[in-house]
Formats: structure tokens, sequence, C-alpha cells
């Protein structure tokens, strides 16, 4: 009888043995890259998917026109590219910083600012974007691109910028 249990425990502690083998590595293979990634995912995350990645794909830019905060085709079809990132990586949240170039008062252009991170804002949700992932800030002229007085320079700083990072937003 004795050996009957402890035959019955060896089989029961041998099962439970098999159910804590680690999963196989996982294997996710970039259809962009051609290249193979070998291995544990931490966190459920995927390999490559950073702010860098966001910037490279999507685009984080979009210029405005001198004293206006309305987007132009260009800058819509960057915005879908973003918005289309930010669902398919809901683990990220978003700043839209609103700048504008050196012309004008220093009041004038943090409201320019304002109003064009705010467009951006609510072009993003209007794409499906959860309006608690994407803040905005409008830094005005205060950190331009380029310091110079050509308009074609100039035209580098009247822009949005999405700034991504982990964390779902608030």
């Amino acid at each position: 009888m004795t050996g009957l249990r402890i035959a019955v425990a060896a089989l029961v502690l041998a099962g439970l043995g098999a159910c804590t083998q680690a999963p196989p590595p996982a294997v996710v293979t970039d259809p962009y890259a051609g290249s193979r990634y070998t291995g544990t995912l931490p966190g459920g995350s995927l390999p490559g998917v950073t702010a860098e990645d966001f910037r490279r794909t999507a685009g984080d830019t979009v210029l405005f026109p001198e004293n206006d905060a309305a987007l132009d085709g260009t800058a819509r079809a960057t915005l879908v590219r973003q918005a289309e990132w930010l669902k398919r990586n809901g683990s990220f949240s978003s700043i839209v910083e609103g700048h504008s170039d050196e012309q004008g008062t220093r009041e004038y252009n943090l409201a320019l600012g304002a109003r064009r991170a705010s467009a951006v804002q609510e072009y993003l949700i209007s794409q499906g974007v959860e309006a608690g992932r994407i803040r905005t800030s409008s830094f005005g002229k205060e950190r331009p691109i380029e310091v110079c007085s050509d308009p074609a320079c100039q035209a580098q700083n009247r822009r949005a910028v999405t700034v991504v990072a982990p964390g779902a937003g608030v």
C-alpha cells in the first residue's frame, strides 16, 4: 500500500513538472525588414515598437501655413498614419507640441502653437485615437528647428510634433 502511494505521488509530481515547462520561444517575422526574431517577448511587446518606430513609420511632424492652424492634405495624410500607429500600439500615449516661427510676439506665437497642437489632437481623435491618450503643449517660438530669416527656413518652425511614450495616457 505504501509503495502504491509513493508511485501515485511520483506520477502526480511528474505531471506537475510537465506543466511548469517554459513555453517555446516566440518567432516574429517582420515583413518589412525580412528579419526574424526568436526569443521571449518581454511584457507582451513586439521588438521594435518604440518612439523611433513611430517617427520612422508614421512621421512625427506636420507643417502649417504662416499664421494659420489649418491642416493641408500632406498634414492629414501624416496624421492618418500617426492615428493608425497609435491605434495599433495602445500602450503608448502622446503629447502634441505646437510651434511657430519667430515672427510676432511671444504671446501670439504661444496661442498659435496651442491652436496647431489642438488641430492635430482633434484630427487624431476623429481618426479613432482615444482622447485620454493625447495631450497638447505649446512652445510658440521658443524651440525653433532653425533660427533664420529666410521664409523657406522659417517654414520648418511652423509645425506640430507628436511625441509618443510608453504609457496609456490619463
